[in-house]
């Protein structure tokens, strides 16, 4: 092995470290965005409020995920069900999709994920929140919320794609000499 180049490598995971924790300190700057209180449905098709996901902390996870339609999203969502257990140990999690409530609870089933699953089919959730750039087009994401008395807001946002900080698969193969090599998820191997 080529110690020159590992050194290389740690230099600019340093630097890459550094960045990150620019970027961190620049989302504490963004302006709090004041969002709906949007009604959603369970996998029930029943109304949840927004504010009710809150339980009682005043933070919130919401997982933007395109549905069972997204080979991507499904596998960004595997990766979160994994650590989903420390992370509502900090604050409640929520995957919402477009999916109608009965498609989303058989697909969450089928991969044996323990989100609170939401629909937002039928309501302006997705789109608002900058999730839905056209009709019938959606981008996968994670918007982090805040409750202050009854007002919600919105007070970071961040979009998911292969080579991101939010699935682990994808910097694991780019250790290997030919990367992903063409490797694309799939819902059964």
């Amino acid at each position: 092995m080529n110690e020159a180049t590992y050194e290389k490598i740690t230099a600019l995971q340093k630097e890459i470290n550094e960045k990150h924790k620019q970027i961190t300190a620049l989302r504490k700057e963004l302006t709090d965005e004041q969002i709906n209180d949007y009604v959603l449905k369970n996998g029930d098709g029943k109304p949840v409020l927004l504010s009710s996901l809150f339980n009682e902390k005043n933070e919130l996870l919401v997982i933007h995920n395109m549905g069972k339609k997204c080979v991507y999203c499904t596998l960004w969502a595997d990766g979160f069900n994994g650590v989903l257990p420390h992370l509502t140990n900090r604050l409640p999690v929520v995957l919402v999709s477009p999916d109608e409530p009965q498609v989303q609870k058989e697909f969450a089933q089928s991969r044996g994920w323990g989100f609170n699953m939401l629909s937002a089919h039928g309501s302006t959730f997705i789109a608002d929140l900058g999730f839905e750039p056209k009709p019938g087009m959606h981008w996968p994401g994670v918007s982090a919320l805040v409750r202050r008395g009854d007002k919600i807001f919105r007070v970071s946002k961040d979009n998911f794609g292969p080579g991101d900080n939010y699935c682990s698969v994808w910097p694991l193969l780019d250790l290997l000499p030919n990367g992903a090599n063409g490797w694309q998820p799939k819902y059964e191997y």
